[in-house]
């Protein structure tokens, strides 16, 4: 996650605010803030990812209308309200679809609202910690990992790039790297 995307992500103030004000940019940020959220609640439950754009922007329209109507009142965190409004309106589209044959009470226990946001709250803070942890690491260990992990290149490319002997001695040094990595990662509160 990139410095970017942190200052990119809106207050709850922020979004009611900006939705009153007509404002565009609140709602692209909102929107790229919590549909990754979103999509994997509706993946993780029989769902495509173009389900999950459908819920977001069927969620999106109702909290904008909310809000615009005056009375909109939040009593939890906007992140859970949208996740509720988006869970609710995919048990009915699961219902209205038929896809169990079952009843969407069945589906409600599996559904935890408050579980999956912390989950999801938990994990944001993880790779916030490893983002930290990655930048500390140093050259050219930051590098290699992100080399290795994100841009999913082989030992042997990695190698080339670095000018080591041959793929053994790149494993060796990631291997090192990520030591060092998992040390600075726990290393945070």
């Amino acid at each position: 996650m990139n410095k970017e995307l942190k200052d990119s992500i809106p207050t709850d103030s922020e979004v009611i605010l900006g939705i009153l004000n007509n404002s565009e940019s609140v709602l692209k940020r909102m929107y790229v803030a919590y549909f990754p959220m979103i999509l994997q609640l509706i993946i993780n439950n029989n769902g495509t990812a173009d389900d999950a754009k459908d819920i977001y922007q069927e969620a999106v329209i109702i909290l904008y209308n909310k809000i615009k109507a005056g009375d909109f009142e939040l009593s939890s965190k906007l992140k859970t309200f949208i996740y509720s409004i988006c869970r609710r309106l995919w048990l009915k589209r699961l219902s209205h679809m038929s896809r169990f044959g079952g009843d969407i009470r069945d589906f409600q226990e599996h559904m935890h609202v408050e579980d999956e946001v912390e989950k999801q709250n938990d994990m944001d803070i993880q790779f916030s910690k490893m983002e930290s942890a990655l930048q500390l690491l140093g050259e050219p260990c930051k590098t290699i990992m992100e080399d290795f992990y994100i841009h999913n290149l082989s030992m042997q490319d990695i190698c080339e790039r670095f000018g080591y002997t041959n793929a053994d001695n790149a494993k060796t040094q990631k291997y090192k790297c990520l030591q060092r990595l998992k040390k600075l990662f726990f290393q945070q509160k």
